[in-house]
């Protein structure tokens, strides 16, 4: 059995690989405009591409790093992403043209899978059950706090600088979290449980995934609920910005909702060992439907006036990223729980289908924009509808279970 770090540094440094992908993701939003000026004048929508072309690559990678971390090892898998996610960066910070650009950021994406799927794995070679639902709980509170800095962290390197400097940060964010494993966290992987890399093998296990309706179930609902966080983060700067001329105090108000809603992590740390992950989920799903439903009705009906309605964005989109704090990390433990076994295929089969398929469905809601939040509520609407429908046959799995 692997030596266990102390239980409050594991977090940490579970946490800070996770927020890799936040942090690539969040510090880019105020850059945004930038970009689109700079780069790509004729349609500056497609600056919001900056955002989903990392998550693509991520996606992407994810297919790979699972299967290849179960055959090698945790560690060298782990600490290779994070290697070609500063490479992608420091092509990220020479590229001239918008193609380069999302070249560069797809690469940084592919690295990033890395940290993505192999930190999931590390955490089910050493956690289980709602222990390990208890554990991703604070794992997201720290990584929530992540977007809470990261727009003004942005913001700040822009104006000392310039918007391409932010990809130094990264670099020196990718050093730091790599060196930190590097030295302290030990191969949670035995040599003796490693499975040999070959297209026999992956095929046997994705057999298995496949065949596994809890782990399907699960997943579909998780590729809903990415796809809504990811259509209101790739939105949400041109919102603010356009719509309620906010863009100046963006970094400020998105903090705001990354810190109001980290309490979800808490919370469901605090109730998910008494009320169950499916239950949270569906709740949560519930109440992010009612939300949207509101806010859809105010913004249709024409009834607010525009502070009124900038104040009913904030809180709707707070309300997201809440909802994401209850569901993401609790679906992620449903699906891998029947997959110890062979959690570094399962991973990948998670993060690349929820996140090639979530951003397939984000972009076209990203790109809808016409100068109102209208386009993104409909979409969020539309997914959480049906990730809830999807969780009453969830619900039935249970019950199967539960009597078998």
């Amino acid at each position: 059995m692997p030596r266990k770090l102390p239980f409050y540094e594991f977090i940490a440094l579970m946490a800070m690989l996770f927020a890799t992908i936040a942090f690539s993701i969040d510090a880019m939003l105020p850059a945004l405009p930038e970009i689109g000026m700079q780069l790509s004048p004729e349609d500056l929508n497609r600056a919001q591409l900056v955002i989903t072309a990392f998550v693509f690559g991520m996606g992407l990678g994810t297919f790979f790093t699972g299967p290849l971390s179960d055959s090698f090892g945790r560690k060298p898998v782990l600490l290779t992403g994070s290697f070609l996610y500063a490479i992608g960066a420091i092509w990220a910070w020479y590229a001239q043209s918008i193609e380069g650009l999302l070249m560069a950021r797809a690469l940084q994406g592919l690295g990033v899978s890395g940290p993505r799927v192999v930190a999931m794995a590390i955490i089910r070679d050493l956690y289980a059950g709602r222990q390990m639902a208890k554990l991703m709980s604070f794992v997201m509170v720290v990584f929530s706090l992540v977007p809470a800095i990261a727009p003004s962290l942005g913001a700040v390197i822009i104006h000392l600088f310039e918007w391409r400097a932010i990809f130094l940060a990264f670099v020196l964010f990718a050093a730091i979290t790599g060196f930190w494993l590097f030295i302290r966290q030990d191969e949670t992987l035995p040599v003796d449980a490693r499975i040999p890399f070959s297209v026999k093998n992956i095929k046997s296990a994705l057999r298995e995934i496949s065949q596994n309706q809890m782990f399907v179930t699960t997943v579909a609902v998780q590729t809903l609920c990415f796809a809504l966080l990811m259509a209101t983060i790739s939105s949400t700067q041109q919102i603010y910005d356009i719509t309620f001329d906010e863009g100046v105090r963006f970094p400020l108000w998105f903090g705001a909702t990354a810190i109001l809603s980290s309490s979800a992590g808490f919370l469901n740390a605090a109730l998910v060992e008494r009320l169950g992950m499916r239950f949270l989920i569906s709740a949560s799903l519930t109440g992010l439907i009612a939300f949207s439903l509101l806010a859809l009705g105010l913004n249709v009906m024409n009834l607010m006036s525009q502070d009124v309605a900038f104040y009913v964005y904030f809180l709707w989109t707070t309300g997201i990223f809440f909802s994401t704090g209850m569901t993401l990390g609790n679906l992620n433990t449903l699906a891998m729980e029947p997959m110890g076994h062979i959690a570094g295929i399962a991973a990948s089969t998670i993060g690349a289908v929820s996140t090639v398929l979530g951003v397939m469905i984000a972009v076209p809601i990203g790109l809808a924009f016409n100068g109102t939040p209208v386009p993104l509520i409909v979409g969020v609407l539309f997914c959480a509808g049906l990730g809830r429908l999807i969780m009453m046959r969830v619900a039935r799995l249970e019950r199967v279970n539960d009597t078998a």
